[in-house]
């Protein structure tokens, strides 16, 4: 199954799943097909990139938030995201995907995802976004927190998060200084 057959299945089931919050965390069941393998017969990991898409779609379709960016003339990108494989995947398996927004800070939104079977984590994902205007340019954060309303209390965005986003912006930086790479 390519991912269009799998998109159009996907936005069909989440119409009859009960709707949630921007800062709760949604669950998307999942299993794997014979056009998510690769040559060692487990599901390749750029699927799992693709199927977070559809994570991520969950939730902002759940909560409504979907509806009100489009209405804005906003649009989501993914802008930066590190994911760890613990575990394998195989033909027929089934899966849940977790997805759910960690914090923010000045310029980012990010989401944590995990990849469960049963209870073992079998992949989990940071993803940094932003948000992008049609007319062009960005969206603040305030902005976006205008809009869905501030996130709960306890809601901290994790040191080693900060550290990654420094981190990994400072080597894209690097690249660039160096001319595209080595």
């Amino acid at each position: 199954m390519n991912m269009y057959l799998r998109m159009l299945l996907f936005f069909l089931r989440v119409r009859g799943k009960s709707p949630l919050g921007i800062w709760d965390t949604s669950h998307a069941s999942f299993r794997v097909n014979p056009a998510d393998l690769d040559v060692q017969r487990h599901m390749n990991n750029g699927r799992y990139l693709s199927i977070m898409d559809l994570g991520r779609m969950d939730l902002m379709l759940r909560s409504g938030f979907w509806k009100r960016i489009t209405d804005a003339g906003w649009y989501p990108v993914v802008a930066g995201q590190t994911i760890t494989y613990r575990k394998s995947l195989t033909l027929g398996q089934k899966f849940d995907l977790a997805t759910r927004v960690i914090g923010h800070d000045e310029r980012w939104i990010y989401m944590e995802q995990v990849f469960r079977r049963g209870d073992a984590v079998i992949a989990d994902a940071v993803i940094r976004a932003r948000f992008l205007r049609r007319s062009g340019g960005s969206v603040d954060v305030s902005e976006v927190l205008d809009l869905v309303g501030q996130p709960p209390a306890d809601l901290e965005l994790p040191a080693w998060v900060e550290t990654w986003n420094r981190e990994s912006s400072a080597h894209s930086k690097a690249l660039g200084e160096a001319g595209g790479g080595r």
